[in-house]
């Protein structure tokens, strides 16, 4: 990965992970709780948001190893489970918000791709699709991670919001486990599961990587 390559993935990362942590709190605004208004972090202002290692550090290491790839995070938006109007139900919206948020920028970027050619004259189609499906890639490569249900991603908490009080045994494991667990999963199943991205870009933008 070049080096320029490598800068525009980290503004492309930063962007997305703040427009997923937005989603979050704007959800649980919309549900009754004020916490993330409170704090100042419904602003798409990426400074409010950074996390020096996870926004900075890790991506930049990335892009110097030639890792092939740039995954990141930006700081959780804060919100009360207890203020929610319904707690369960509203835990679960919030939860997956910041997928659907990925989502909804990949499906947009993705059909825009699709229909490039109609409004877009032949000297600049070639950067263009490059800068859309960096940012295609990225949130289909964030929407995926989030899903893994291992604390602390959001499948963690879809996963806990669904759980019977019975088998709250799980959630205990998970959240002592999940750091070791999530790195056994990026580790060793991560490329398994991958190739489910290049399937959803394809369908997507019709465009095969």
């Amino acid at each position: 990965m070049q080096a320029i390559d490598g800068i525009f993935y980290i503004v492309v990362l930063i962007m997305s992970v703040v427009v997923h942590e937005v989603a979050h709190g704007y959800t649980a605004y919309l549900l009754g709780d004020n916490t993330a208004r409170n704090s100042g972090r419904l602003t798409l202002n990426p400074i409010k948001h950074l996390d020096p290692f996870g926004s900075v550090i890790l991506p930049l290491l990335l892009v110097f190893m030639n890792a092939g790839f740039v995954i990141g995070w930006a700081k959780p938006v804060p919100y009360n489970p207890a203020n929610l109007r319904d707690e369960r139900k509203g835990t679960f919206l919030v939860s997956v918000a910041g997928i659907v948020a990925n989502l909804i920028l990949a499906i947009v970027f993705g059909l825009l791709m699709r229909f490039a050619p109609l409004f877009i004259g032949v000297a600049f189609l070639g950067a263009f699709y490059k800068i859309a499906s960096i940012i295609v890639l990225l949130n289909l490569v964030l929407a995926l991670f989030n899903l893994i249900p291992i604390p602390p991603l959001d499948g963690s908490k879809i996963l806990f919001s669904f759980l019977p009080v019975k088998y709250r045994y799980i959630e205990n494991f998970l959240e002592k486990w999940g750091m070791f667990l999530l790195l056994f999963f990026i580790l060793v199943l991560w490329s398994k599961v991958a190739p489910i991205i290049f399937i959803a870009f394809h369908l997507i933008t019709g465009i095969s990587i």
